[in-house]
């Protein structure tokens, strides 16, 4: 049993994410997918402050719409707090104060993002000191996005995403983030995408059942070449989500006809993520959405994964 560190609030944060390649592996028998990503964090984070308390419990701020978000023991943060607690044998409670910046099932990993920061700020809120193995093993534990979020940078992630290798990356990406005002939900995602590939089972190649990242992929994101990188970005979801949400694709070439490199959806969508060649075209970019009345947000990527931060 461990006993509580800290007595006053300790602030963390995590941040969203963009697959800049994404393949679907076929479908298994226990209904899921292996995939083969490669993942970049970029700067849009979220904020979580931890503060003792006798139970568990989780509010909202900022500027993304949180009232569709559950409160109780379903939400992924109060999951991490809980699954942290009961690891460590710790006795107390947590109040989880998040402070939203990423879209809400917006396939850029918001929730994985809170639950990695919420892993790291309990961890030493309650002085439980588990190290970031055993950390990243809970997070394993939670979904395949939060050991990426829990680590950050750009990485390889196979098997459900959470088998991470880390990947080099030179320079800034700079990317505009075109944001929906409706989620997607990821289960529904992957059904359209097994029920487009049985659409089409005697005009495409049947999926691997344990797929790679092409290895263009990672000389581009090595070389630090943004128009490398425009010519094999991918998501095997990106079709499916488009024929879920038709609108998504005018949004898609409207961003590329204002300058950005590519646009695809990001994760299960509904964003749209855009590579800019350089700072000056993303700043355009962002002007030319906006005025198209697009609701746009500016983020470079990588950044670091989750981390304490000093208040």
């Amino acid at each position: 049993m461990t006993t509580a560190g800290a007595t006053k609030a300790v602030h963390a944060k995590a941040p969203g994410k963009i697959n800049v390649f994404l393949k679907v592996g076929a479908l298994l028998d226990d209904g899921y997918h292996d995939v083969a990503t490669a993942y970049q964090a970029v700067s849009l984070f979220e904020d979580v402050r931890a503060t003792p308390a006798d139970d568990f419990s989780v509010s909202f701020t900022g500027p993304i719409d949180t009232s569709s978000l559950a409160v109780d023991g379903s939400n992924l943060a109060i999951k991490a707090a809980t699954l942290l607690a009961h690891r460590a044998g710790y006795r107390r409670g947590v109040h989880l104060e998040i402070e939203k910046h990423v879209p809400i099932a917006g396939g850029m990993g918001g929730g994985s993002a809170d639950a990695a920061a919420t892993l790291l700020a309990c961890d030493t809120l309650w002085g439980t000191d588990l190290g970031r193995d055993e950390l990243m093993e809970l997070a394993a534990s939670l979904g395949s996005d939060v050991p990426f979020a829990f680590a950050g940078g750009t990485a390889i992630g196979t098997g459900r995403g959470d088998k991470l290798s880390p990947a080099l990356a030179a320079g800034q990406f700079q990317w505009v983030l075109a944001l929906a005002d409706f989620g997607m939900s990821t289960p529904e995602v992957y059904r359209e995408l097994d029920r487009h590939r049985d659409r089409h089972a005697q005009d495409i190649f049947p999926a691997a059942i344990a797929p790679q990242v092409d290895t263009a992929v990672l000389q581009a994101l090595r070389a630090g070449d943004a128009h490398m990188l425009a010519e094999v970005l991918h998501n095997d979801l990106q079709a499916p989500a488009l024929h879920l949400e038709t609108q998504l694709a005018s949004v898609i070439q409207l961003g590329e006809e204002n300058g950005a490199l590519a646009g695809l959806v990001s994760g299960s969508g509904p964003t749209i993520a855009f590579l800019a060649p350089d700072l000056d075209g993303a700043l355009e970019l962002q002007i030319a959405l906006s005025a198209a009345r697009l609701t746009v947000v500016r983020a470079t990527g990588p950044v670091h994964g989750a981390r304490i931060v000093s208040d």
